[in-house]
C-alpha cells in the first residue's frame, strides 16, 4: 500500500506494477491540485523519469539551459550540466499517476490516511485497510501514527511561500531559458517559467523574516524593494494567490527504517529548494524502495532505509552548506563572479543530486513486453 499519489508515490506504483505487482496507492485530494514544491526537474531526475516510462516533452517541450543568480544588485550566469525542465506539479502528478494507473497499480482518490496502528491503516471514512508492507509518501505532512522522529527545524526554522505570475511576454524574456535564485537576508527565492507560460516563485525564508513584516504579502513587498530583480519579477503578470507552509525541516533524513515500512520523498530527505531535487530525490527514492521490495519483502525496509539515507547523506550537506551562505548575501555576493569563473557553480550543482537506481532485469523484461501501448495512454491534453 502506498499512501500519498506524489511524485515519489507514483515512481513506487510504477516500479511495482511494472514488475507485476498490484499496489494500492491512496491519494487524500480527488483532483490533482498544484503542491508548493516543485517546479524545476533537473537533468538526472529527467533520466529517471524516461526509465520509468516518462518522456519529458509530455511535461514541458521547452528546456532550461542557464542558472541565473542575483545577490545584492549583482547577477552571474552559468551553464546547467545539462538541459533541465520547468513543469507545474498539477501536470507532473497528473501524468505520473495516470501512467502508474494504466501500469496495473490501484489508484483510489479522495481516501486520507488519518493514522497507522500496528500496519493497519486507518482512513478519514472510518476505514480500515491492512497491508504487509506500506510506503509512506505524504510529502511534508506527517500521518498520526508515523511521524518523523525529531527533525531539523532548529530556533529560526523555514518556511516555505509560494506565488504565481501568469504568462507575460515581458516575464518571459526576462527569465528566458534559466532557473534563477534570487538571494536576500534571511532566505532566497526560486523563480522559472512552467509549461503554461507562468513564473513559478517559490521562497524559502526563516520565519523570523516573515515574523518582522507582518505577513507574506508585506513580506514580498519588502523584498521587492531589497531585491529589485526579484522585485521586477513580482511586478509582471497577473498575480496569483500567495500561498505559505510553516517549519520546512531542511537537512532531515530518516536514517532507521522498520520492517515494512518504507518512507519516501520528504519522508526520507528533505533536501533545501535551492537545489532543485526535490523531485530528484522523490522519484529516486520511490523506485529503488519498491526494488528493494520486489527483491526483499517486507524485510528489506529497514536495510534500504539506511542506505538510502546514506546516499542522500552528501547532496543534503552540501546543499545545506550552499543554503548557511546563500541566506547572507552581503557575505555572498563578492564571490558570485569567482564561482561562476572557476565553475564552482557547476560542481555543486552535479554534487547536489541523488543518484538514481537502475532499472532491473526484470523491471526491463516487463516494460519489453508490455510498455508500449501503456506509453500511448498516458498523454495530457
Amino acid at each position: 500500500m502506498i499512501l500519498g499519489g506524489g511524485p515519489a508515490g507514483a515512481a513506487a506504483a510504477i516500479t511495482l506494477a511494472r514488475a507485476g505487482a498490484r499496489p494500492l496507492l491512496i491519494e487524500r485530494t480527488r483532483d490533482t491540485g498544484d503542491a508548493l514544491c516543485g517546479g524545476f526537474l533537473s537533468w538526472r531526475t529527467l533520466t529517471a523519469l524516461a526509465r520509468l516510462g516518462v518522456d519529458a516533452d509530455a511535461l514541458n517541450p521547452a528546456r532550461i539551459t542557464r542558472v541565473r543568480i542575483f545577490a545584492r544588485g549583482r547577477m552571474v550566469e552559468a551553464a546547467l550540466p545539462a538541459p533541465a525542465i520547468g513543469v507545474s506539479r498539477r501536470r507532473l502528478d497528473t501524468l505520473l499517476l495516470r501512467y502508474a494507473a494504466a501500469c496495473g497499480a490501484m489508484v483510489e482518490r479522495g481516501q486520507a490516511a488519518r493514522a497507522v496502528a500496528q500496519g493497519v491503516v486507518r482512513t478519514g471514512d472510518g476505514a480500515t485497510l491492512t497491508a504487509a508492507a506500506l510506503f509512506l509518501a505524504s510529502g511534508k505532512h506527517d500521518v498520526r501514527g508515523l511521524a518523523r522522529p525529531g527533525d531539523a527545524r532548529g530556533g529560526d526554522p523555514a518556511l516555505g511561500i509560494r506565488t504565481r505570475r501568469g504568462p507575460n511576454a515581458a516575464l518571459t524574456r526576462m527569465i528566458g531559458d534559466a532557473i534563477e535564485l534570487h538571494l536576500f537576508d534571511r532566505g532566497y527565492a526560486g523563480v522559472v517559467v512552467q509549461e503554461d507560460g507562468s513564473a513559478n516563485i517559490c521562497l524559502a525564508v526563516r520565519r523570523s523574516r516573515l515574523a518582522e513584516a507582518g505577513d507574506p504579502a508585506r513580506l514580498l513587498a519588502a523584498l521587492a524593494q531589497e531585491a529589485p530583480a526579484l522585485g521586477e519579477r513580482l511586478a509582471a503578470g497577473a498575480a496569483g494567490p500567495v500561498e505559505a507552509i510553516a517549519n520546512v525541516p531542511y537537512g532531515w533524513r530518516a536514517r532507521h527504517g522498520a520492517d515494512g515500512l518504507y518512507r519516501l520523498g520528504d519522508q526520507a530527505a528533505v533536501i533545501p529548494s535551492l537545489a532543485g531535487e526535490g523531485m530528484g530525490i522523490a522519484l529516486a527514492s520511490g523506485a529503488s524502495a519498491a526494488q528493494a521490495w520486489l527483491r526483499d519483502g517486507v524485510a528489506g525496509a529497514p536495510g534500504w532505509q539506511v542506505r538510502f539515507a546514506a546516499q542522500a547523506a552528501r547532496p543534503l550537506a552540501i546543499a545545506g552548506m550552499v543554503r548557511s551562505i546563500a541566506e547572507r548575501p552581503g557575505l555572498c555576493a563578492p564571490l558570485l563572479r569567482l564561482a561562476a569563473r572557476s565553475g564552482l557553480i557547476d560542481a555543486v550543482a552535479m554534487a547536489t543530486r541523488i543518484a538514481h537506481p537502475a532499472r532491473s532485469s526484470t523491471l526491463t523484461a516487463d516494460m519489453d513486453e508490455s510498455s508500449g501501448d501503456r506509453r500511448a495512454d498516458v498523454g495530457l491534453t
